[in-house]
């Protein structure tokens, strides 16, 4: 049951302008950004570490230190932020988390080969979660179990 209060006018309510990025925490963050470039994302820019009072107060983590890889789908969009905490030591979560654990699950791409995308990824050593999926003859879609348990969704239009 939602606590939040209905807003007594939504012509006036604060909305979302954009959407920026989704973040996901690794322990290896090589091993993760190497993952997501062989997929075919842009690394943008070198890893940053960011620490101090600002991250402190967003994160709510006193002393937190971590680093930051940027990347990008060539088409542009939405980045993929992958954080790996260097202080302090990081939580470890499900090792291979289903698609019904409560969480953000998956990180979905559109890709313009299914087959070899997924020969690639299980070339690299990483598996499919199922198997190849197709939606209403509109998609073909996989799911692949990533570095550190990441489930990631390739997906196809057919037609």
């Amino acid at each position: 049951m939602s606590t939040q209060k209905p807003l007594s006018d939504p012509a006036r309510a604060p909305r979302v302008r954009s959407f920026d990025h989704v973040g996901i925490t690794v322990a290896d963050l090589e091993a993760a950004t190497t993952f997501f470039a062989r997929l075919g994302l842009e690394v943008l820019g070198d890893p940053m570490a960011v620490e101090g009072e600002f991250l402190d107060t967003v994160i709510g983590i006193p002393d937190a230190r971590t680093r930051i890889v940027m990347l990008r789908a060539p088409s542009g969009g939405t980045t993929l932020e992958l954080s790996s905490f260097t202080r302090p030591d990081h939580e470890p979560g499900s090792p291979a988390p289903m698609a019904n654990e409560l969480g953000i699950r998956n990180v979905a791409f559109m890709v313009d080969d299914l087959d070899a995308m997924i020969d690639q990824v299980v070339g690299d050593g990483y598996a499919l979660v199922g198997g190849v999926g197709e939606w209403q003859h509109a998609i073909r879609m996989a799911y692949v179990r990533g570095p550190e348990g990441i489930i990631v969704s390739l997906a196809k239009s057919i037609g």
